[in-house]
C-alpha cells in the first residue's frame, strides 16, 4: 500500500487499519455502529468526507460510500447538502415515550394519557354492550378488519374531522401506533426515504429506525412544513412516502391552515409521494365545528389517514380506525393479515356504542371544555409562549428554553424536582441544535391543583437555571 499523509490527521472517526477484514464495507460499516452504539462517537459529531476516510485507509472511495449508505439506511448517521455526514441524535438511546410509573410524589406532565380519569361514559357503554346479548358474536376471529357495523362508526367519526371514506376502504387496529405499523411495513421496503417535519412524533421516529427507513427532515415556519422545501428534498432525494401531523403536530402544536394543505398536496401529487397523516387532534376542532379538510380528502383518498381513539375517548380502549386509497388497500389488508394485530373487537364494539349513542361527542366536547381550561392556566405561567402558534387548544405546549445541555440531564433535574416532561431532543429527526424545548403536556396531571403546582415548579426551575427564554 502506498504511504499517506493522514496517519496523523485528526479524523473524528479513525478506524484501526489492521482490523480491517474483507469484505471492507461491512467491516468499517461495524466498526462505525460500534462506536456510535457505545456513545464513543457522540450524537452531533461531523464524521469525515468519504475521500478523506478512503485516502486515510487507501481504499476505494465507493468503499466508504458504501459504508455511510449502510449506517444511512440504519439510522445511525445523515447527511446535510452542503454540510457533511453527522451522527444521528438518537442513535445510542431510546427515545420511546412511555407512560412510565411515576412516584406518587412526582406531576406527570410527559405522557399524553388524555385525562384517563374521565371513565364515567366508558363504563356505562361497557355495561350496555354487556346487556344487549350478543358477545359471543365478539370472539370469534372473524372480520379482521372490523365487523361492518363498527367499520360504519368509524366511518361516521371521521367524517365530522373532515376525512370521508367507506367501510370498503376502512380498518380498525389496536391503537394509532399499530396502524402506523401496518401502513409503513406495507407501503415501504427498507431503505426508503419519508419526509417528515424537523421535529415529529418521536415513537415514529423509532419506528422508522426499526424499519430501516430513512427519515428526511424539511423546514417549516409557523404554518407548518413548507411545501417548496418538500419540493427541494424531492429534487435531491428520492423520496417516497411523507408522514404528517397537519392538526395540532405532536409536538409542536402547530396546524396547517387549508391553503398551505392545499400546497402541500400538490407537491405530493406532483412527486407521486404515499401520504401517511396521522390525525390525533382534530377532535378538538371538530367539537367546535372549526375542523379543517383532511390531507385524505385533498389527496382525493389517495392517501392513508389514520385516526386513533385513545386520546379523544379512552386511553385503555386501544382503538384506531385507517382509512386508505383504493391503489393501497390490497397491500394494507395483506400487511394487517400477516402481521397479525387483531383489534380486540369488544374493545371496538364499546367504541361503537360511544359513537352511535353520541356519547363520544359529549365525551370529546367535555375533554376539549378541560383542554381549555388548562391552556389557559398554562397562559398564566408562560403568557409570552402560549398560543404561539396559532392553536387555541391543544393537549399540550411547545415551551422554548435557553440551555444547550444533553436532554436527559434537563429530564433528570426536572423529575428530581418533581415533574417529568420530555425534551425537543426526543422529537428531532436530524440534530438541532438552535433551539430547545420541552413539551410539557396538559392533560395527564389527574387534577388542576396537581398541574399548577407543576407548572409553577418547571417555571421557578428554568428561571433558577437561567433557562428562561423572553417571548
Amino acid at each position: 500500500m502506498p504511504v499517506n499523509s493522514f496517519d496523523s490527521y485528526p479524523l473524528t472517526w479513525k478506524p484501526e487499519k489492521e482490523g480491517l477484514k474483507p469484505p471492507y464495507y461491512k467491516s468499517l460499516a461495524e466498526d462505525l455502529e460500534y462506536k456510535i452504539r457505545n456513545n464513543l462517537l457522540k450524537a452531533g459529531t461531523k464524521l469525515p468526507p468519504q475521500r478523506e476516510i478512503a485516502d486515510y485507509l487507501d481504499l476505494n472511495y465507493t468503499t466508504i460510500t458504501r459504508v455511510y449508505e449502510v449506517c444511512k439506511k440504519k439510522g445511525l448517521i445523515y447527511g446535510t447538502t452542503g454540510k457533511g455526514t453527522f451522527v444521528s441524535p438518537h442513535s445510542a438511546e431510546d427515545i420511546t415515550i412511555t407512560a412510565a410509573r411515576l412516584s406518587d410524589m412526582c406531576i406527570e406532565m410527559g405522557a399524553i394519557n388524555g385525562f384517563s380519569e374521565y371513565s364515567e361514559l366508558i363504563e356505562q357503554a361497557t355495561q350496555d354492550v354487556i346487556k344487549k346479548g350478543y358477545l359471543r358474536n365478539l370472539y370469534g376471529y372473524s372480520h379482521p378488519a372490523g365487523h361492518p357495523h363498527q367499520l360504519a362508526a368509524g366511518v361516521r367519526w371521521m367524517e365530522q374531522l373532515g376525512a370521508h371514506t367507506d367501510c370498503e376502504h376502512t380498518a380498525i387496529f389496536a391503537g394509532a401506533q399499530n396502524a402506523l405499523t401496518v401502513a409503513f411495513l406495507s407501503l415501504f421496503s427498507p431503505g426508503d426515504k419519508i419526509a417528515a417535519d424537523e421535529y415529529t412524533y418521536s415513537n415514529f421516529i423509532e419506528l422508522a429506525r426499526l424499519l430501516h427507513l430513512i427519515l428526511i427532515p424539511v423546514k417549516g415556519d409557523e404554518k407548518g412544513m413548507l411545501p417548496e422545501e418538500l419540493q427541494k428534498q424531492c429534487t435531491i432525494n428520492r423520496i417516497k412516502g411523507i408522514y404528517l401531523i397537519p392538526t395540532c403536530a405532536n409536538p409542536t402544536t402547530i396546524t396547517i391552515p387549508v391553503k398551505r394543505r392545499q400546497e402541500l398536496a400538490a407537491v405530493i401529487q406532483k412527486n407521486h409521494l404515499i401520504l401517511v397523516e396521522d390525525d390525533i387532534s382534530t377532535w378538538l376542532l371538530a367539537a367546535d365545528g372549526k375542523a379543517l379538510p383532511s390531507m385524505f380528502d385533498l389527496l382525493n383518498g389517495q392517501s392513508v389517514y389514520i385516526c386513533g381513539m385513545t386520546k379523544s375517548l379512552c386511553p385503555g380502549l386501544r382503538i384506531a380506525y385507517m382509512a386508505f386509497g383504493e391503489d393501497f388497500e390490497g397491500a394494507i389488508r395483506h400487511g394487517l393479515l400477516n402481521v397479525n394485530i387483531k383489534t380486540s373487537s369488544f374493545d371496538a364494539e364499546i367504541i361503537t356504542e360511544l359513537i352511535l349513542n353520541g356519547n363520544a361527542y359529549k365525551i370529546a366536547a367535555k375533554k376539549q371544555h378541560w383542554t381549555k381550561r388548562n391552556c389557559l392556566l398554562y397562559a398564566k405561567y408562560f403568557p409570552d409562549f402560549y398560543n404561539k402558534n396559532g392553536n387555541v387548544i391543544s393537549y399540550y405546549q411547545w415551551l422554548p428554553i435557553n440551555v444547550q445541555r444533553p436532554f436527559h440531564e434537563i429530564e433528570d433535574d426536572l423529575l428530581n424536582q418533581g415533574v417529568r416532561v420530555y425534551h425537543s431532543d426526543r422529537f428531532a429527526v436530524t440534530g438541532n441544535t438552535e433551539q430547545s424545548f420541552l413539551r410539557v403536556s396538559l392533560c395527564s396531571a389527574e387534577n388542576t391543583k396537581k398541574l399548577e403546582r407543576g407548572l409553577h415548579i418547571l417555571k421557578n426551575y428554568l428561571e433558577e437555571n437561567h433557562c428562561s427564554c423572553t417571548g
